[in-house]
């Protein structure tokens, strides 16, 4: 359990611009991890493993990628309990992203609105950021075969916004042949509403290419390297059930390993009238949780009861996390959960999912 109660915290960071406190606590957690002051925030991970996707997840609950962009607190944010993290999401160039301010947070509502576009420092910045976490340099001991199950990294991946969208796709190769030897599993980020015209890649011809070229690449890299990694694509929560029904078909016409279900929403119905309501960009956080569980629903009835689902949007609870799996996901991610609940959140969201979720229930 973590020593200091996120509630002390909390107050002040919300006293603090959002980006501002995001940028702060990111640095505190790059500073303290791995040492004693990591006991701030650290806590016991919940055992509730789950084989998915040829990985073995210690636990059902993981952090969604883009509160870590850059891949540089990794040992801190696992420090909290997690089964899973996933950073990014990273492009091939360091770019700055969208102009300031471009972080709003709704708390009437629990929710955060962002229009980042994908602020990263580039792909070389990100490799070398893993390979100095101390989750890397323990899979490089010889007895790492030996230990338990450790927390599995997800590498989440898109495009740069100069990159013309005819041109997509050799972003995305790009990145995957750099994180490749580094992912548990990579994630293919084409629903981001903050890289203008991103989600167009989730439409049926734009889609079938860009995931064509993928797998084609994947069956080189799996050759040069000896491991298959997983591939996970992560769409939005704004599709009708047609659209839902073609990426399913897709994703499994072109052997992706998994899907993350789902990315934020333009939609601002359930927000109205608040204040930043109506700022442009990807809402998240307490009004996506019943937007995103349809479209896990109709994942699963597309894609059949084994097709890896990662349910992610509006987790605040643990009773939110749960409802995900009862929608259909397997595992769960959370992330303005994190900024509102805190820490807690992961250990609580765990354990409820495992006492509360029957066999019957398990779509591994």
């Amino acid at each position: 359990m973590a020593l200091i109660p996120y509630a002390l915290a909390r107050p002040f960071l919300f006293s603090l611009d959002p980006e501002t406190a995001h940028e702060l606590t990111l640095h505190a957690l790059s500073l303290t991890q791995g040492n004693p002051l990591q006991l701030a925030y650290c806590s016991s991970r919940v055992n509730d493993p789950i084989a998915l996707a040829g990985l073995h997840f210690p636990n059902r609950v993981g952090l969604g990628a883009g509160l870590d962009k850059n891949a540089c607190c990794i040992d801190g944010l696992g420090a909290m309990g997690f089964g899973f993290v996933e950073v990014g999401t990273v492009t091939p160039l360091a770019q700055p992203g969208n102009p300031k301010p471009r972080l709003f947070r709704l708390p009437q509502a629990q929710a955060l609105i962002n229009r980042f576009g994908f602020n990263n420092e580039g792909l070389a910045s990100f490799i070398s950021n893993i390979k100095k976490s101390r989750l890397y340099l323990q899979r490089l001991d010889p007895k790492a075969a030996q230990m338990p199950h450790p927390m599995v990294l997800g590498l989440n991946i898109g495009k740069n916004a100069a990159t013309p969208m005819e041109r997509a796709t050799e972003d995305y190769l790009t990145c995957l042949d750099a994180v490749y030897p580094y992912a548990d599993y990579v994630a293919v980020n084409i629903s981001s509403p903050n890289t203008k015209n991103l989600r167009a890649l989730q439409s049926d011809e734009a889609l079938d290419s860009l995931l064509g070229a993928i797998a084609q690449r994947r069956q080189l890299l799996a050759a040069q390297h000896g491991k298959q990694t997983p591939l996970f694509v992560k769409i939005a929560p704004d599709l009708d059930a047609s659209q839902v029904a073609v990426i399913a078909a897709t994703l499994k016409r072109h052997g992706m390993d998994g899907v993350i279900a789902t990315n934020t929403t333009l939609s601002r119905d359930a927000v109205k009238g608040l204040a930043h309501a109506d700022e442009a960009g990807g809402l998240s956080g307490a009004p996506v949780l019943a937007m995103s569980n349809r479209v896990i629903g109709q994942l699963r009835a597309a894609l059949g009861a084994h097709f890896p689902i990662i349910g992610v949007g509006g987790v605040m609870s643990a009773a939110d996390a749960v409802s995900k799996i009862k929608a259909g996901a397997d595992l769960v991610q959370i992330y303005t959960g994190l900024i509102y609940r805190g820490p807690d959140l992961v250990k609580q969201a765990a354990t409820l999912i495992k006492t509360l979720t029957p066999l019957s229930m398990r779509h591994n």
